[in-house]
């Protein structure tokens, strides 16, 4: 299920990086940044989100274990 959200959620935010709508908007946030840069400083934080929240939820840990298995060492050795 993780995987299905974070799939429709990286859908999202390639529809939402085409801000087609701050093209011809000259106002300023916090009185001196285009709205169209903090537009994509804000959607550069979501993104970063993302895949902070795919690593934590859709991460193949069984190809993971079975990688370190062919290396030929567990986990614990590596450390």
């Amino acid at each position: 299920m993780g995987k299905k959200i974070i799939v429709i959620l990286a859908v999202i935010l390639g529809v939402l990086h085409q801000d087609f709508w701050n093209w011809d908007d000259s106002s300023l946030v916090f009185g001196f940044m285009p709205i169209g840069l903090f537009y994509h400083a804000m959607y550069s934080l979501a993104a970063a989100l993302l895949w902070a929240f795919a690593i934590k939820y859709a991460w193949p840990s069984k190809l993971v274990e079975w990688a370190e298995e062919e290396e030929g060492y567990t986990p614990e050795e590596k450390a």
